[in-house]
Protein backbone atom coordinates (compact mmCIF):
# COMPACT_ATOMS: atom_id res chain seq x y z
CA UNK A 1 0.00 0.00 0.00
CA UNK A 2 1.31 3.61 -1.16
CA UNK A 3 0.44 6.38 0.91
CA UNK A 4 0.79 10.09 -0.28
CA UNK A 5 0.23 13.88 0.43
CA UNK A 6 -1.01 16.61 -2.04
CA UNK A 7 -1.49 20.00 -2.22
CA UNK A 8 -3.77 21.87 -4.92
CA UNK A 9 -5.42 25.03 -5.26
CA UNK A 10 -8.72 22.76 -5.46
CA UNK A 11 -10.10 19.58 -5.08
CA UNK A 12 -10.58 18.56 -8.78
CA UNK A 13 -6.49 19.50 -8.95
CA UNK A 14 -5.86 17.75 -6.63
CA UNK A 15 -7.66 14.96 -8.09
CA UNK A 16 -6.04 15.26 -10.65
CA UNK A 17 -2.30 14.78 -9.42
CA UNK A 18 -3.73 11.27 -7.28
CA UNK A 19 -4.59 10.04 -10.82
CA UNK A 20 -1.55 11.01 -12.55
CA UNK A 21 0.81 9.27 -10.06
CA UNK A 22 -1.62 7.02 -8.33
CA UNK A 23 -4.10 5.64 -10.91
CA UNK A 24 -7.83 5.02 -10.57
CA UNK A 25 -7.45 3.00 -7.99
CA UNK A 26 -6.60 5.46 -5.23
CA UNK A 27 -8.55 5.82 -2.48
CA UNK A 28 -8.99 9.26 -0.91
CA UNK A 29 -8.37 8.48 2.73
CA UNK A 30 -8.48 12.17 4.39
CA UNK A 31 -8.73 15.74 3.26
CA UNK A 32 -8.73 19.10 4.64
CA UNK A 33 -8.41 23.20 3.57
CA UNK A 34 -5.09 24.63 4.52
CA UNK A 35 -3.59 27.92 3.81
CA UNK A 36 -0.28 28.68 2.47
CA UNK A 37 1.61 31.45 1.39
CA UNK A 38 0.90 35.20 2.81
CA UNK A 39 3.32 38.17 3.78
CA UNK A 40 3.37 38.40 7.66
CA UNK A 41 0.02 36.56 8.05
CA UNK A 42 -2.17 38.37 5.49
CA UNK A 43 -2.48 37.26 1.69
CA UNK A 44 -3.29 33.88 2.52
CA UNK A 45 -4.50 31.72 0.08
CA UNK A 46 -6.66 28.43 0.78
CA UNK A 47 -5.30 25.30 -0.86
CA UNK A 48 -6.67 21.59 -0.68
CA UNK A 49 -4.53 18.93 1.10
CA UNK A 50 -5.29 15.42 0.30
CA UNK A 51 -3.92 12.18 1.73
CA UNK A 52 -4.76 9.40 -0.85
CA UNK A 53 -3.29 5.38 -1.04
CA UNK A 54 -3.70 2.62 -3.75
CA UNK A 55 -2.67 -0.90 -2.89
CA UNK A 56 -0.84 -1.96 -6.18
CA UNK A 57 -0.60 -5.88 -5.17
CA UNK A 58 -4.50 -5.43 -4.48
CA UNK A 59 -3.99 -8.37 -2.20
CA UNK A 60 -4.83 -5.59 1.24
CA UNK A 61 -6.59 -2.69 -0.57
CA UNK A 62 -9.36 -0.31 0.44
CA UNK A 63 -12.04 -0.55 -1.94
CA UNK A 64 -13.00 2.48 -3.79
CA UNK A 65 -16.68 1.56 -3.09
CA UNK A 66 -16.15 1.97 1.00
CA UNK A 67 -14.54 5.06 0.42
CA UNK A 68 -17.62 6.60 -1.42
CA UNK A 69 -20.00 4.74 1.10
CA UNK A 70 -17.97 6.57 4.08
CA UNK A 71 -18.29 9.64 2.49
CA UNK A 72 -21.90 9.33 3.02
CA UNK A 73 -22.11 7.96 6.13
CA UNK A 74 -19.51 9.58 7.94
CA UNK A 75 -18.42 8.34 11.48
CA UNK A 76 -14.92 9.65 12.46
CA UNK A 77 -13.45 12.83 11.10
CA UNK A 78 -9.74 13.11 11.63
CA UNK A 79 -7.07 14.97 10.06
CA UNK A 80 -3.58 14.65 9.08
CA UNK A 81 -1.66 17.52 10.71
CA UNK A 82 1.39 14.92 12.57
CA UNK A 83 4.92 16.27 11.73
CA UNK A 84 6.16 14.59 8.71
CA UNK A 85 9.29 14.18 10.58
CA UNK A 86 8.34 11.96 13.68
CA UNK A 87 8.74 8.19 12.87
CA UNK A 88 5.62 6.98 12.33
CA UNK A 89 6.44 3.25 12.46
CA UNK A 90 4.52 1.26 15.51
CA UNK A 91 4.91 -2.17 17.00
CA UNK A 92 2.08 -4.46 16.49
CA UNK A 93 0.25 -5.52 19.13
CA UNK A 94 1.46 -8.95 21.15
CA UNK A 95 -1.56 -10.53 20.65
CA UNK A 96 -1.44 -9.91 16.55
CA UNK A 97 0.64 -12.13 14.54
CA UNK A 98 2.19 -10.71 11.77
CA UNK A 99 3.35 -12.89 8.83
CA UNK A 100 7.17 -12.48 7.92
CA UNK A 101 8.00 -10.20 4.94
CA UNK A 102 5.28 -7.75 5.74
CA UNK A 103 7.39 -5.29 7.29
CA UNK A 104 6.03 -2.60 4.69
CA UNK A 105 2.54 -3.29 5.49
CA UNK A 106 3.42 -2.92 9.29
CA UNK A 107 4.41 0.55 7.91
CA UNK A 108 1.36 1.45 6.08
CA UNK A 109 -0.46 0.38 8.85
CA UNK A 110 1.00 2.82 11.49
CA UNK A 111 0.57 5.61 8.78
CA UNK A 112 -3.07 4.85 8.60
CA UNK A 113 -3.11 4.91 12.58
CA UNK A 114 -1.52 8.28 12.47
CA UNK A 115 -4.39 9.58 10.63
CA UNK A 116 -6.30 8.35 12.89
CA UNK A 117 -5.17 9.54 16.03
CA UNK A 118 -4.59 13.42 14.48
CA UNK A 119 -6.00 16.04 15.37
CA UNK A 120 -10.11 16.01 14.48
CA UNK A 121 -10.90 19.61 15.05
CA UNK A 122 -9.06 20.56 11.62
CA UNK A 123 -10.46 17.90 9.56
CA UNK A 124 -13.17 18.48 6.21
CA UNK A 125 -13.44 14.79 5.00
CA UNK A 126 -14.07 11.39 7.07
CA UNK A 127 -11.44 8.67 6.92
CA UNK A 128 -12.39 5.37 5.13
CA UNK A 129 -12.66 3.00 7.44
CA UNK A 130 -13.69 -0.59 6.25
CA UNK A 131 -17.19 -1.04 6.68
CA UNK A 132 -17.39 -4.15 9.57
CA UNK A 133 -14.75 -1.60 11.51
CA UNK A 134 -17.06 1.64 10.56
CA UNK A 135 -19.96 -0.53 11.72
CA UNK A 136 -18.62 -1.50 15.07
CA UNK A 137 -17.55 1.76 16.10
CA UNK A 138 -21.07 3.82 14.96
CA UNK A 139 -22.25 1.31 17.50
CA UNK A 140 -20.55 2.41 20.31
CA UNK A 141 -21.82 6.10 19.18
CA UNK A 142 -25.32 5.05 19.93
CA UNK A 143 -24.53 3.67 23.22
CA UNK A 144 -23.32 7.17 23.72
CA UNK A 145 -19.55 5.85 24.36
CA UNK A 146 -17.44 9.35 24.42
CA UNK A 147 -15.99 10.67 21.18
CA UNK A 148 -12.52 10.92 22.68
CA UNK A 149 -12.84 6.89 23.35
CA UNK A 150 -14.09 5.72 20.43
CA UNK A 151 -11.82 8.29 18.98
CA UNK A 152 -8.93 5.81 20.55
CA UNK A 153 -10.41 2.65 19.82
CA UNK A 154 -10.46 3.09 15.75
CA UNK A 155 -6.65 2.97 15.14
CA UNK A 156 -6.61 -0.59 17.25
CA UNK A 157 -9.31 -1.94 14.99
CA UNK A 158 -7.67 -0.87 12.09
CA UNK A 159 -4.61 -2.52 12.77
CA UNK A 160 -5.99 -5.60 13.85
CA UNK A 161 -8.62 -5.52 10.52
CA UNK A 162 -5.70 -5.28 7.98
CA UNK A 163 -3.01 -7.46 10.08
CA UNK A 164 -6.02 -10.67 10.41
CA UNK A 165 -6.05 -10.19 6.29
CA UNK A 166 -8.90 -7.82 6.47
CA UNK A 167 -11.60 -10.31 6.70
CA UNK A 168 -12.64 -10.45 10.07
CA UNK A 169 -16.26 -10.57 10.86
CA UNK A 170 -18.82 -8.88 13.42
CA UNK A 171 -17.91 -11.24 15.66
CA UNK A 172 -14.59 -11.31 15.97
CA UNK A 173 -14.94 -7.22 15.55
CA UNK A 174 -17.08 -7.36 18.48
CA UNK A 175 -14.16 -9.38 20.33
CA UNK A 176 -11.36 -7.12 19.54
CA UNK A 177 -13.56 -3.98 20.83
CA UNK A 178 -14.63 -6.14 24.21
CA UNK A 179 -10.65 -6.41 24.80
CA UNK A 180 -9.64 -2.90 24.26
CA UNK A 181 -12.48 -1.61 26.29
CA UNK A 182 -11.49 -4.14 29.11
CA UNK A 183 -7.82 -2.59 28.90
CA UNK A 184 -9.53 1.16 29.21
CA UNK A 185 -11.33 -0.31 32.61
CA UNK A 186 -8.07 -1.69 34.01
CA UNK A 187 -7.03 -0.69 37.58
CA UNK A 188 -10.03 0.07 38.64
CA UNK A 189 -11.80 -1.89 41.78
CA UNK A 190 -14.97 -3.85 40.56
CA UNK A 191 -17.37 -5.69 42.73
CA UNK A 192 -19.76 -5.34 45.95
CA UNK A 193 -18.69 -4.36 48.94
CA UNK A 194 -15.61 -5.63 50.56
CA UNK A 195 -16.29 -6.45 54.23
CA UNK A 196 -12.76 -4.56 55.07
CA UNK A 197 -15.03 -1.88 56.07
CA UNK A 198 -17.92 -2.00 58.70
CA UNK A 199 -19.61 1.15 57.31
CA UNK A 200 -21.58 1.09 54.20
CA UNK A 201 -22.94 4.40 52.33
CA UNK A 202 -24.86 4.79 49.49
CA UNK A 203 -25.36 8.50 48.24
CA UNK A 204 -26.76 10.32 45.39
CA UNK A 205 -29.84 12.51 44.23
CA UNK A 206 -33.55 11.60 44.45
CA UNK A 207 -35.10 8.99 42.31
CA UNK A 208 -32.05 6.64 41.50
CA UNK A 209 -33.24 4.06 44.08
CA UNK A 210 -30.90 4.21 47.05
CA UNK A 211 -33.19 2.68 49.56
CA UNK A 212 -34.40 -0.34 47.40
CA UNK A 213 -30.42 -0.81 46.14
CA UNK A 214 -29.49 -0.73 49.82
CA UNK A 215 -31.88 -3.20 50.85
CA UNK A 216 -30.71 -5.55 48.25
CA UNK A 217 -27.01 -5.30 49.45
CA UNK A 218 -28.23 -5.64 52.79
CA UNK A 219 -30.16 -9.31 51.72
CA UNK A 220 -27.36 -10.60 49.80
CA UNK A 221 -24.83 -9.98 52.92
CA UNK A 222 -27.50 -11.24 55.11
CA UNK A 223 -28.52 -14.45 53.18
CA UNK A 224 -25.81 -15.41 51.24
CA UNK A 225 -22.58 -14.05 53.12
CA UNK A 226 -24.53 -14.88 56.20
CA UNK A 227 -22.95 -11.50 57.88
CA UNK A 228 -24.93 -10.13 61.11
CA UNK A 229 -25.81 -6.51 60.07
CA UNK A 230 -27.77 -3.46 60.93
CA UNK A 231 -29.66 -0.16 59.34
CA UNK A 232 -29.15 3.43 59.45
CA UNK A 233 -31.07 5.82 57.93
CA UNK A 234 -30.58 9.80 58.13
CA UNK A 235 -33.46 9.85 55.11
CA UNK A 236 -35.51 12.46 57.81
CA UNK A 237 -37.04 14.34 55.02
CA UNK A 238 -39.42 11.74 53.90
CA UNK A 239 -41.29 9.80 56.06
CA UNK A 240 -42.02 7.37 53.23
CA UNK A 241 -38.52 6.43 52.97
CA UNK A 242 -37.74 5.67 56.53
CA UNK A 243 -41.11 3.01 56.66
CA UNK A 244 -39.84 1.46 53.85
CA UNK A 245 -36.56 0.89 55.12
CA UNK A 246 -38.34 -0.46 58.57
CA UNK A 247 -39.86 -2.84 56.32
CA UNK A 248 -36.93 -4.42 54.88
CA UNK A 249 -35.49 -4.51 58.03
CA UNK A 250 -38.46 -6.18 59.62
CA UNK A 251 -38.21 -8.54 56.32
CA UNK A 252 -34.66 -9.12 56.97
CA UNK A 253 -34.86 -9.35 60.77
CA UNK A 254 -31.93 -6.83 61.59
CA UNK A 255 -32.21 -3.70 63.89
CA UNK A 256 -32.52 -0.16 62.01
CA UNK A 257 -31.51 3.54 63.56
CA UNK A 258 -33.29 6.77 62.24
CA UNK A 259 -30.36 9.45 62.66
CA UNK A 260 -31.10 13.49 62.81
CA UNK A 261 -27.84 14.82 64.09
CA UNK A 262 -23.91 13.67 64.16
CA UNK A 263 -25.14 12.59 67.89
CA UNK A 264 -27.81 10.45 66.77
CA UNK A 265 -24.96 8.65 64.10
CA UNK A 266 -22.47 8.49 66.97
CA UNK A 267 -25.21 6.86 69.21
CA UNK A 268 -26.33 4.71 66.26
CA UNK A 269 -22.65 3.18 65.65
CA UNK A 270 -22.53 2.83 69.44
CA UNK A 271 -25.09 0.37 69.57
CA UNK A 272 -24.13 -1.84 65.93
CA UNK A 273 -20.24 -1.61 67.25
CA UNK A 274 -20.81 -5.46 67.54
CA UNK A 275 -22.11 -5.80 64.15
CA UNK A 276 -20.56 -6.82 60.99
CA UNK A 277 -21.70 -4.88 58.74
CA UNK A 278 -23.58 -1.65 59.35
CA UNK A 279 -25.62 -0.13 56.14
CA UNK A 280 -26.40 3.40 55.95
CA UNK A 281 -29.17 5.28 53.72
CA UNK A 282 -29.35 8.68 52.99
CA UNK A 283 -31.57 11.27 51.79
CA UNK A 284 -32.16 12.05 48.03
CA UNK A 285 -32.42 15.76 47.48
CA UNK A 286 -30.95 18.06 44.94
CA UNK A 287 -27.24 17.26 43.74
CA UNK A 288 -26.86 21.01 42.29
CA UNK A 289 -27.19 22.26 46.12
CA UNK A 290 -23.91 22.08 47.93
CA UNK A 291 -26.17 22.54 51.23
CA UNK A 292 -27.18 19.09 50.24
CA UNK A 293 -23.66 17.64 50.68
CA UNK A 294 -23.37 19.92 53.84
CA UNK A 295 -25.89 18.69 55.25
CA UNK A 296 -24.41 14.80 54.80
CA UNK A 297 -21.07 16.00 56.26
CA UNK A 298 -23.03 17.22 59.53
CA UNK A 299 -24.91 14.02 60.07
CA UNK A 300 -22.25 11.43 58.63
CA UNK A 301 -19.13 10.85 60.05
CA UNK A 302 -17.39 9.63 56.06
CA UNK A 303 -13.79 9.11 57.86
CA UNK A 304 -15.35 6.20 60.28
CA UNK A 305 -13.98 2.80 58.54
CA UNK A 306 -16.55 3.94 55.85
CA UNK A 307 -17.23 2.56 52.39
CA UNK A 308 -19.11 4.91 50.17
CA UNK A 309 -21.04 4.40 46.80
CA UNK A 310 -22.36 6.71 44.24
CA UNK A 311 -26.01 5.57 42.82
CA UNK A 312 -26.70 6.90 39.56
CA UNK A 313 -29.28 5.94 37.68
CA UNK A 314 -28.50 4.92 33.34
CA UNK A 315 -31.43 6.96 32.75
CA UNK A 316 -29.83 10.60 33.43
CA UNK A 317 -28.25 11.82 31.25
CA UNK A 318 -23.97 12.29 30.63
CA UNK A 319 -23.39 15.49 31.83
CA UNK A 320 -25.97 15.31 34.60
CA UNK A 321 -23.87 12.40 36.29
CA UNK A 322 -20.79 14.10 35.89
CA UNK A 323 -21.91 17.58 37.38
CA UNK A 324 -23.32 14.47 40.47
CA UNK A 325 -20.09 13.35 41.10
CA UNK A 326 -18.04 16.68 41.09
CA UNK A 327 -20.84 17.49 43.71
CA UNK A 328 -19.58 15.05 45.81
CA UNK A 329 -15.93 15.82 45.34
CA UNK A 330 -15.89 16.60 48.89
CA UNK A 331 -16.36 12.60 49.68
CA UNK A 332 -14.37 10.26 49.03
CA UNK A 333 -16.74 7.56 46.40
CA UNK A 334 -15.22 4.34 46.29
CA UNK A 335 -17.33 3.12 43.76
CA UNK A 336 -20.59 3.79 41.31
CA UNK A 337 -23.68 1.60 41.38
CA UNK A 338 -25.69 2.18 38.27
CA UNK A 339 -29.01 1.86 38.46
CA UNK A 340 -31.93 1.21 36.01
CA UNK A 341 -30.24 -1.43 33.64
CA UNK A 342 -33.77 -2.75 32.82
CA UNK A 343 -35.35 0.91 32.14
CA UNK A 344 -32.71 1.76 29.05
CA UNK A 345 -30.52 0.31 26.11
CA UNK A 346 -27.97 3.14 26.14
CA UNK A 347 -24.83 1.78 28.32
CA UNK A 348 -21.84 3.65 27.57
CA UNK A 349 -22.50 6.47 30.35
CA UNK A 350 -21.30 3.49 32.63
CA UNK A 351 -17.66 2.94 30.54
CA UNK A 352 -17.51 7.03 30.73
CA UNK A 353 -17.60 7.64 34.19
CA UNK A 354 -15.39 5.02 35.59
CA UNK A 355 -12.72 6.19 32.64
CA UNK A 356 -13.36 9.63 33.46
CA UNK A 357 -13.15 9.69 37.14
CA UNK A 358 -10.93 6.89 37.77
CA UNK A 359 -13.72 4.74 39.63
CA UNK A 360 -14.54 1.46 39.79
CA UNK A 361 -18.26 0.25 39.60
CA UNK A 362 -19.88 -2.11 42.47
CA UNK A 363 -22.92 -3.21 41.26
CA UNK A 364 -25.83 -2.79 38.53
CA UNK A 365 -29.48 -3.04 39.27
CA UNK A 366 -32.25 -4.25 36.46
CA UNK A 367 -35.46 -4.06 38.60
CA UNK A 368 -36.90 -3.10 41.76
CA UNK A 369 -37.42 -6.87 43.01
CA UNK A 370 -35.56 -7.55 46.55
CA UNK A 371 -33.08 -9.17 46.87
CA UNK A 372 -32.68 -10.44 43.03
CA UNK A 373 -32.64 -7.34 40.71
CA UNK A 374 -28.65 -6.86 41.35
CA UNK A 375 -25.94 -7.73 39.69
CA UNK A 376 -22.05 -7.46 41.34
CA UNK A 377 -20.23 -5.62 38.51
CA UNK A 378 -17.19 -6.60 36.96
CA UNK A 379 -15.12 -5.79 33.43
CA UNK A 380 -16.71 -8.37 31.49
CA UNK A 381 -20.37 -7.84 32.46
CA UNK A 382 -19.71 -3.75 31.58
CA UNK A 383 -18.17 -4.60 28.74
CA UNK A 384 -20.90 -7.37 27.07
CA UNK A 385 -23.88 -5.26 28.14
CA UNK A 386 -22.32 -2.09 26.28
CA UNK A 387 -21.73 -4.54 23.29
CA UNK A 388 -25.08 -5.81 23.30
CA UNK A 389 -23.71 -9.24 24.68
CA UNK A 390 -25.62 -9.76 27.57
CA UNK A 391 -29.12 -8.57 27.97
CA UNK A 392 -30.80 -8.01 31.70
CA UNK A 393 -34.44 -7.13 30.41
Amino acid sequence: MKVKKYTASSMPEAMKQVRAELGSDAVILNSRVIQTGGFMGFFRKNNIEVIAAIDPDTEISIKPALQEKSQKDPLIKKSLTANEHQPVLQQASPAIQVPNGNSELIREIAQLKELLKSNSSQSDIPVSLPEPVSRQLQYLKTQEVETGLIDELSPTLLERWYLGGASANTEEIRKWSAEAITRKLAGQPFGGISFQKKFVNVIGPTGVGKTTTLAKIAAECVLKHQKKAAFITTDTYRIAAIEQLKTYAKILDVPIEVCYNIEDFQTATNRFKDYDVVFIDTAGRNFRNQKYVSDLKNVIDFNNDMETFLVLALTSKQKDMEEIRNQFSLITIDKFIFTKLDETSVYGAMLNMSHKFSTGIAYLTNGQDVPDDLIEANPEIIVNTILGVSSYE
